[in-house]
């Protein structure tokens, strides 16, 4: 139970001139400074209005605290709750939360108008495991001095780059030309993402499997 200044009861609920929350951002027991409060207990049951002295000493009843969870309701919702353990669950959500975000990346190629065949194809390589990993791709040709006066080398090049790519990615920014050089981004094809996928997961299992066989 998260401990807190409780004034004398004798004197009566007197709430502190300075309102006071936790790093949270919740008033909690006797920080509460609202004449009446709807109050819910840990069960969620609906327990009615009461002043806030008379909710906090029901939550001390039972050992726990009283938290107010909605505070521009009318009256304001508090909940009787154990917040210490409120808060670790909440911190364990998150992180499974964090987990299971996907996160895309923009991985980068560069290119030049006259890139060497050999060359393209280990670049091409690489863009197919990015998308295949969930990655984005952006290719970059840059010109330099009198190539400008050849762009179409350019737009041929990313061309022949497009087509090795059709059905592991698919076009997000068309071949665009911006200063002295061309990009344009590819992202997965979800299609073919998913398939990748799954024949992972199913050599993890597999892998799994033969792990425990020879453990036996």
């Amino acid at each position: 139970m998260q401990n807190n200044f409780r004034p004398n009861r004798k004197e009566g609920f007197v709430p502190r001139k300075k309102e006071q929350k936790d790093k949270d951002g919740f008033r909690m027991n006797y920080d509460i400074i609202a004449k009446e409060v709807r109050v819910i207990d840990e069960e969620g049951g609906m327990l009615g209005v009461m002043p806030p002295r008379d909710a906090v000493r029901m939550a001390e009843d039972r050992g726990l605290d009283l938290i107010e969870v909605a505070p521009n309701a009318t009256p304001p919702t508090c909940k009787i709750m154990d917040y210490g353990k409120y808060k670790y669950e909440q911190k364990k959500k998150a992180q499974v939360s964090k987990k299971n975000q996907v996160v895309i990346d923009v991985k980068e190629i560069q290119l030049r108008p006259r890139t060497e065949e050999h060359d393209l194809d280990t670049k091409l390589r690489h863009a197919k495991r990015f998308l295949e990993d969930g990655d984005k791709v952006k290719f970059n040709l840059r010109f330099k001095g009198r190539e400008m006066a050849h762009s179409e080398l350019g737009h041929e090049l990313l061309a022949k780059v497009m087509e090795a790519l059709k059905g592991i990615g698919i076009i997000e920014v068309a071949p665009k030309m911006e200063g002295k050089q061309i990009f344009c981004l590819v992202a997965p094809d979800p299609a073919h993402l998913k398939e990748v996928q799954t024949k992972k997961k199913q050599q993890l299992a597999q892998a799994e499997k033969n792990k425990e066989q020879e453990s036996e």
